[in-house]
């Protein structure tokens, strides 16, 4: 699987869990205005991670771990200049000379990985892309054949855990500068100076509000200077896929991709919609890019169906609503997409899905398309079919899809309205703390598969009826669960009692996951809400809700926010009118 995006709308901590679920092997390169770098995995694992140039710098760790001194470190790569083409790697020259032993130059890699994986961690910008074909790993790795078959294959998701607390110690004793070695110093290969100056990091430029869901360890990359006009990119991607075209023919499809990475992109509000692309096609995936880049929408490309319930799922639970682009190939006959978007369509029914065709195969596959829940087929330029206009087709294409992509977006559940009106009617009928609890519980399992209503006492909360939970939401509410949570601090429910709001999101929580998941199941996906029930001013119930095994479906908040309220005002008046016949 081939894959490419941006860093802005896909972070790179999503890349890699993606390459890790979905065991790859490849060169991941990660480009920035501030250079080139490269994670290298082998079946989902890190192995390795360089810099383009191959300037990292191994010397540096082990004069920092105390492993070597300052003057074994300058002999040393003395030696290694005067070495030639008999050049041996510097951990490799250090071992020889009985300086350091392997298990010490393993942990100096090692740590340099770590090093250099938060680095670019901190790139708030950026493109990422994947090459299959390629699997390389520096001459300081290949010293160590057994260590990488036996240790080096490091958990791709425990290695951002291990970034988080390299960067809170770092933070916390004021050292967190030394990482990027910025200060001159000694090298074993070219020195690396960012003329940009140290950029300052913050927990959530690194992206680590994503890691909630993510367990444990760290790798290597770095760096190298270089400002790329998109022009040059735009280039690279035209002569390489039109070789035939004549210079001018390319020349007008790069400067009309040109003007549209010029041209400021539209950022009136965040994207709500992820645009997840689907083609062997290595021009359309970089011009429909470079689009979704100037119309602010989220672009992930990939050329092979492998992990995109990984990228539909993953967008969900950013709360995007994800457009499945399907190219179909001139030589297809269309009969794959259309089992595609059938099995699609099933899994989500929140996706949309449009399929991107040349006009033999879309008036051969449209209806059935259509039929089975493809929102619309769209004719797309093919250079078999119309190769003499193909590059004005191209442009005219991208001019009309663009717009048009703007314009899908959820459509929310109709249905949810009217069960809130429905329930907001019978509100205004109870009086009772239970009754009014349960009319909450059962909208709230609208839109989300397993619900609980939790009684808050003093210290803890009990938890009362569900949904979901004991039995399935078709058999109705079920008998009081009894099972109890323990009010504890930097938990999403404590947070929901103290301050009487609404809670939606995922964070860790560790009163969720070794209290109520123990007790209930681990769901798919992190995302919860909280609601809570307040009774003159005071928090008496909290309703939990979560998707249990299924995916994300991004709900209306703003009608749980007001349903809550009312609630909370009715129960309120039913109180005041008993004070009233009481006195």
């Amino acid at each position: 699987m081939s894959f490419n995006g941006n860093l802005e709308h896909f972070p790179l901590v999503d890349v890699i869990q993606l390459l890790h679920m979905s065991s790859k092997s490849g060169v991941l390169y990660l480009r920035s205005t501030k250079g080139e770098s490269q994670l290298v995995f082998r079946e989902g694992f890190f192995v390795g991670a360089n810099h383009l140039e191959n300037s990292c710098r191994v010397g540096k760790v082990l004069l920092d771990m105390n492993a070597i001194t300052k003057e074994a470190l300058d002999q040393a790569l003395t030696e290694q200049k005067n070495a030639g083409k008999e050049r041996k790697p510097l951990v490799a020259s250090l071992i020889e000379q009985g300086i350091i032993d392997k298990e010490t130059a393993f942990k100096g890699l090692e740590t340099l990985i770590e090093m250099t994986i938060v680095e670019v961690l901190t790139w708030e910008k950026g493109t990422f892309s994947l090459d299959v074909a390629k699997e390389y790993v520096s001459d300081e790795y290949r010293y160590f054949p057994e260590k990488l078959n036996r240790e080096f294959l490091l958990n791709a998701q425990g290695i951002l855990m291990d970034s988080l607390r390299i960067y809170d110690e770092k933070m916390r004793d004021g050292t967190l500068s030394d990482i990027f070695f910025a200060e001159a110093s000694h090298s074993d290969t070219t020195a690396f100076t960012d003329s940009s100056g140290m950029i300052e990091i913050t927990a959530d430029l690194l992206g680590l509000d994503a890691l909630d869901t993510i367990p444990q360890k760290i790798q290597d990359v770095f760096i190298g200077l270089k400002d790329n006009h998109p022009k040059d990119e735009h280039r690279k991607a035209v002569t390489r896929s039109l070789p035939e075209a004549t210079k001018d023919q390319q020349e007008r499809l790069i400067t009309f991709l040109t003007g549209m990475s010029i041209e400021s992109p539209s950022q009136s509000s965040p994207p709500v919609t992820a645009i997840i692309l689907l083609t062997q096609d290595e021009l359309l995936s970089h011009a429909v890019t470079t689009l979704c880049k100037l119309n602010n929408l989220f672009i992930f490309a990939s050329d092979e169906e492998t992990g995109l319930d990984i990228v539909i799922e993953q967008s969900l639970g950013r709360d995007l609503h994800p457009v499945l682009v399907i190219d179909v190939d001139h030589e297809s006959e269309g009969s794959d997409a259309v089992a595609l978007v059938r099995k699609q369509v099933a899994a989500y029914p929140q996706l949309s899905i449009l399929i991107i065709a040349c006009c033999h195969t879309w008036r051969a596959i449209s209806m059935d398309a259509i039929g089975i829940g493809a929102r619309a087929i769209i004719p797309r330029p093919c250079r078999c079919c119309h190769e003499d206009s193909y590059i004005d087709q191209m442009m005219a294409f991208l001019a009309g899809i663009g717009p048009y992509l703007k314009t899908i977006l959820p459509v929310p559940r109709s249905d949810v309205g009217q069960h809130f009106i429905m329930a907001l009617h019978q509100l205004k009928s109870l009086s009772e703390p239970p009754a009014i609890a349960l009319i909450m519980l059962q909208f709230i399992a609208l839109q989300f598969e397993r619900t609980i209503t939790f009684v808050v006492s003093k210290t803890e909360l009990i938890a009362e009826r569900s949904l979901g939970i004991s039995t399935s939401i078709s058999e109705g509410p079920s008998g009081p669960l009894m099972f109890r949570i323990p009010l504890e601090t930097n938990s999403v429910l404590q947070e929901v009692v103290e301050k009487g709001k609404l809670y939606y999101g995922q964070k860790s929580d560790a009163v969720l996951t070794e209290r109520l998941y123990k007790e209930i199941g681990l769901p798919r996906s992190p995302k919860v809400v909280a609601v809570p029930l307040i009774s003159r001013g005071k928090v008496i119930a909290v309703t939990y809700a979560d998707f249990g095994n299924k995916p994300v479906s991004p709900p209306q908040i703003n009608l749980l926010e007001a349903l809550a309220q009312q609630a909370g005002s009715a129960l309120d008046n039913a109180l005041y009118r008993k004070s009233i016949e009481k006195n």
